[in-house]
């Protein structure tokens, strides 16, 4: 029997999820959390096999969250289950560890394909992504390949930077001083090859994967 923690701040999704192994014999739904202190709440009293979990969920930074999951609950697979499209976040969250990336707008059978893969111990990406990717490491010049040489640290760097957020805002985000987020950003304009901030959300923009 599999067990099955889902976290996510919409209502719906989480009674969603649950229909969709309401008659397995195979998965057990051990809890359904709004927020993240629910959900390390349940982590921490009853380690499920997998985790279904929002990106935007309350109270946590998503992928600093997913960071710390893997490092203090190793056993968990992550599957990221997001209203955020795969465009910016799903090579971030592969990269700290989760072992799938969905946004929302996938049909239902390939949220429970995704799910039975994982409860396996695969890793599941679509097949654009993974077709980019492939394709990807034939051209050192194409923008997947860049985005693929960065740390996740720096992607969440890039993400913030895209949404608008000042250097200050994203220090505060991620815990770290304004002078390392500087240092982040001079790292982000050579690896991506452009000249200034401009450039650099223009060209993070464009980082399309699926």
């Amino acid at each position: 029997m599999t067990t099955v923690l889902i976290a996510d701040h919409h209502p719906i999704t989480r009674k969603g999820i649950v229909s969709l192994f309401r008659h397995s014999e195979d998965y057990e739904i051990i809890g359904k959390v709004s927020n993240g202190n629910e959900m390390y709440d349940v982590l921490k009293s009853n380690t499920p096999d997998v985790l279904i979990m929002e990106l935007d969920l309350p109270q946590i930074n998503g992928i600093m969250a997913l960071r710390t999951i893997k490092k203090e609950f190793s056993g968990i697979k992550v599957i990221i289950f997001s209203s955020h499209p795969e465009e910016m976040y799903a090579l971030s969250a592969i990269k700290a560890g989760a072992s799938a990336y969905l946004a929302k707008t996938v049909p239902t059978k390939t949220l429970k394909k995704a799910i039975e893969r994982v409860a396996r111990g695969g890793i599941y990406l679509n097949d654009n992504l993974t077709q980019q990717l492939a394709n990807g490491n034939a051209n050192e010049n194409n923008m997947v390949v860049k985005y693929k040489k960065l740390s996740s640290r720096e992607i969440e760097v890039l993400n913030l930077l895209s949404s608008g957020k000042r250097n200050k805002d994203i220090a505060t985000t991620l815990s770290i001083n304004e002078k390392t987020v500087s240092t982040y950003k001079t790292r982000l304009l050579k690896k991506l090859k452009v000249d200034n901030l401009a450039d650099l959300i223009h060209q993070s923009r464009l980082l399309h994967i699926s």
